[in-house]
């Protein structure tokens, strides 16, 4: 099957290295690609605006990573058309797409020292050695590696390299960077620490940047919008916030953040999940049912006499759970539901629950978020 850009002639497609680098928009159009019988990218379209932060987020086996190795050329896929901007880029080499790209495992070269690393994507331009040198200084600067220049990548820790990676990704001033799981192989700690400077990165630089992770913290905390993989589709793109606060499908609500769900069953325009009546903003009218999502840090635990307006549970406690800042209370409501709540550790509180305890749970009307039965889902 023919590829759009099967006749056009390969052009580069960003500034030249002494250029300017304004930032790219990306279009995906029906972009599909299988293995045998097995369809890993199906029919994906796909707009990154330009200078946005895009995370491309979904479990493993989703074709998350398949996409962005398309996007980057590193894969062809059997149908669909890529652009940049203006130009098709489906059939080009993925060095005459001149995007940055930064590597799972960094793909650094060891018999080079760090600014020969930094330095290659000038070289392969033919970039003069003198403004080689300056820009390989200044892109390790930006980097915190100042002095590190004649290190062997061998004598670097690993958030070293990791900020190596990304000054050989963007020394050359691309229109464009890709980034798969850049982060993946760090500490915690050092990961939080490197998503805040690579969302402080991007806002300098303006680059339209598209990031592949599974991490569902890592994409809320960096990207301008998130796009979530199921199965080689995109089953849902918007903010963090949006995706969050309305998930739209069962998928998407149990991917993002912690989810527990009730069935809702509605008659005569009363809708009723675990033996309480449900009040919402997005309540259906028609008769049916649909599915509840309860975020555990929106629920509430209720004294006597509390809980107005609200929708209240009743149920037990099943067990508790330290976790540092938060307790997590895990309980069962009238019905059979299992439900988890998120509570702050403030001190003073006095130890939760035990086991059997009987609790009245509440959730505000506003964070009452149902999902329509046709978004339902595998349970």
């Amino acid at each position: 099957m023919r590829l759009a850009g099967d006749h056009e002639r390969p052009r580069d497609v960003a500034a030249s290295a002494s250029g300017s680098a304004t930032a790219l928009p990306i279009a995906v159009r029906r972009l599909s690609k299988a293995y045998g019988a097995v369809p890993v990218l199906d029919e994906i379209d796909l707009d990154v605006r330009p200078g946005e932060f895009l995370t491309l987020l979904g479990p493993s086996g989703s074709g998350k990573t398949t996409l962005l190795m398309a996007i980057a050329g590193f894969l062809r896929p059997d149908k669909g058309s890529i652009r940049f901007g203006e130009r098709e880029v489906v059939r080009l080499a993925p060095h005459k797409r001149e995007i940055g790209m930064v590597f799972q495992n960094y793909a650094l070269f060891p018999h080079m020292d760090v600014a020969r690393n930094v330095g290659f994507p000038l070289r392969l331009r033919r970039v003069p050695a003198a403004e080689t040198a300056r820009r390989v200084e200044s892109a390790l600067e930006m980097f915190q590696l100042g002095g590190f220049g004649t290190r062997r990548i061998d004598q670097l820790s690993g958030g070293q390299r990791q900020r190596v990676a990304l000054a050989r990704a963007i020394v050359f001033e691309p229109r464009i960077i890709l980034m798969d799981e850049p982060l993946s192989a760090l500490d915690k700690q050092l990961r939080e620490r490197m998503q805040i400077e690579l969302r402080q990165l991007h806002e300098r630089l303006g680059t339209t940047t598209v990031y592949v992770t599974h991490d569902q913290r890592e994409a809320l905390t960096m990207s301008d919008r998130v796009a979530i993989l199921d199965r080689g589709r995109i089953a849902r793109i918007d903010t963090p916030r949006a995706i969050y606060d309305d998930p739209g499908s069962r998928f998407v609500a149990e991917f993002i953040g912690e989810s527990s769900f009730l069935d809702v069953a509605i008659a005569n325009g009363i809708a009723r999940a675990a033996g309480a009546t449900i009040r919402a903003d997005n309540l259906p009218t028609r008769q049916g049912r649909c599915t509840m999502v309860l975020r555990p840090e929106r629920l509430h635990l209720l004294g006597p006499g509390e809980g107005e307006g609200m929708n209240c549970f009743e149920g037990r406690v099943t067990g508790a759970v330290y976790q540092g800042d938060t307790l997590l209370l895990q309980t069962v409501l009238n019905g059979g539901s299992p439900v988890a709540l998120r509570l702050t550790t403030r001190g003073g509180e006095g130890p939760p629950p035990v086991p059997g305890t009987p609790v009245r749970i509440g959730i505000a009307v506003s964070d009452t978020v149902l999902l329509p039965d046709e978004a339902r889902g595998a349970p």
